[in-house]
C-alpha cells in the first residue's frame, strides 16, 4: 500500500512540476515578430469604371422618300462613302411617263394663256378668264415639278460621309418610305460617343470632384476619361465627358452620361461595348492596405505601434477604396507606425517586435 502512495504522490509532483515549468514558458514567450511600416500623406487617384455602349458620331438611316424597284446598288457592306455618294437608285419608267403628260400639261396651259393676252388687251375677254387661265398653267407646273421630284428622289445618296451598314435590300426589291427597315445605315466613326450610366451618388462625387479640380461637363474642358476596349486593352486616345443627363431615372435611380472619344485610326466600331474609367483624385491622404485591417462590428480598424512597441487598435475615416486598399483623409500624422502583418489576432496594449 505504501508503494501504491509513494507512486500518486510522484505523479502528482511530476504534474505540478509540468504545468509549472508551462506558465513559466508562456510567461517568457517573445513578442511576436510582425511587420510594419510608417504611413505617409500622398496624392492618389483610383479609377471609377463603368460599362458602356459605344455609337458612332452619326448614324444616318438611310430610307427612299418614293417607291420603287431598287434598279442599281453602287455600294458595298462596310464600304467608306463621301456625302453626296450615289447609294442607290430606283427604277422611274412609270414617274418618267407621268412627268411627260405633266409637261404636256404645261404646254397646253401655256399655249391657252398666251392665246387669251390678246384678246384681254383687246377687251374682247374679261381679266377674270386670264387670270383663271394663269392659275391653270400654275397648277400645271406644280403638278410637273412635283413628279420631277420624285424622278429626284429616284437617286439616293449618302447625307454624310461614312461607312456602309447591312444591305438587306437587292437589286429589284420594291422598297418605300413605309417599309420595316431601312435601305442601309451610314455610320460616322470619325469619333465615337460612349454612353454609361451611373448612380446619384456617384454623380454627385463626380461634380464635387470637378468643382474642386475646375473642370467641367463639356468636350473642352471636362476630366479625361479612358476607354478599356472588349479585348481588355487600354483604348490609346483619352476621351472627355461631354453629357450629363441631370433627370435622374426614377426606377433605376440612375443617369445617363456620355464620353466623346476621337477615332483617328477608326479602330472603334458603332455598336461596340467597353469599360469607361473615371479618374478621382485625391491630395494628402493615407493609403492603407487591406491586409493591414480588421472589421469590428462593421468598423474597419488598424493597429497603430506605439513608442514602448505596445500596439492600439484606432478606426479608419474611409473615404475610398480600391480592390486592395483604402483612402483615408485624416485621423493619422505622418510619420505613424502601422501593423501590417497578424492584425487579426493583435489585442490593445500587446507588444510586438517590429520589422520594418
Amino acid at each position: 500500500m505504501k508503494t501504491i502512495k509513494s507512486i500518486v504522490v510522484l505523479a502528482a509532483i511530476t504534474v505540478l512540476m509540468s504545468c509549472g515549468n508551462k506558465t513559466q514558458q508562456q510567461a517568457a514567450a517573445p513578442a511576436p515578430s510582425l511587420k510594419v511600416t510608417q504611413l505617409k500623406k500622398e496624392d492618389f487617384t483610383i479609377f471609377n469604371t463603368y460599362s458602356t455602349s459605344i455609337q458612332g458620331q452619326q448614324n444616318v438611316e438611310i430610307w427612299p422618300k418614293v417607291s420603287g424597284f431598287v434598279q442599281n446598288i453602287y455600294v458595298e457592306e462596310g464600304q467608306q462613302v463621301k456625302k453626296g455618294q450615289l447609294l442607290f437608285k430606283l427604277e422611274t419608267q412609270t414617274l418618267s411617263q407621268d412627268a411627260k403628260a405633266a409637261q404636256a400639261s404645261v404646254n397646253v396651259a401655256q399655249v391657252e394663256m398666251d392665246k387669251l393676252v390678246p384678246l384681254v388687251e383687246k377687251g374682247i375677254i374679261s381679266q377674270v378668264q386670264l387670270e383663271t387661265a394663269k392659275a391653270q398653267l400654275e397648277q400645271a407646273k406644280s403638278n410637273y415639278n412635283s413628279i420631277a421630284a420624285n424622278i429626284g428622289y429616284s437617286n439616293i445618296v449618302s447625307p454624310v460621309s461614312g461607312y456602309i451598314g447591312e444591305l438587306p435590300y437587292k437589286v429589284g426589291a420594291l422598297v418605300s418610305s413605309s417599309m420595316g427597315q431601312p435601305l442601309t445605315v451610314v455610320s460616322d466613326i470619325s469619333s465615337v460617343r460612349a454612353y454609361f450610366s451611373m448612380n446619384e451618388r456617384e454623380l454627385l462625387q463626380m461634380k464635387k470632384q470637378m468643382a474642386s479640380t475646375g473642370t467641367g461637363i463639356s468636350k473642352d474642358a471636362s476630366t479625361e476619361v479612358e476607354l478599356v476596349m472588349i479585348n481588355g486593352e487600354t483604348y490609346p486616345q483619352k476621351g472627355k465627358i461631354a453629357m450629363v443627363n441631370n433627370l435622374i431615372n426614377s426606377t433605376t435611380g440612375s443617369v445617363t452620361l456620355r464620353a466623346d472619344f476621337d477615332n483617328p485610326d477608326l479602330l472603334l466600331s458603332s455598336g461596340s461595348t467597353g469599360t469607361i474609367k473615371i479618374p478621382s483624385q485625391f491630395k494628402g491622404v493615407w493609403v492603407i492596405p487591406q491586409f493591414a485591417t480588421v472589421d469590428r462590428q462593421g468598423t474597419k480598424m488598424v493597429y497603430v505601434l506605439n513608442g514602448d512597441n505596445t500596439v492600439t487598435s484606432k478606426p479608419l475615416s474611409i473615404v475610398a477604396q480600391t480592390d486592395s486598399q483604402f483612402i483615408v483623409s485624416e485621423g493619422f500624422e505622418d510619420g505613424t507606425t502601422l501593423v501590417t502583418e497578424g492584425v487579426s489576432k493583435l489585442k490593445d496594449g500587446q507588444t510586438i517586435s517590429p520589422v520594418n
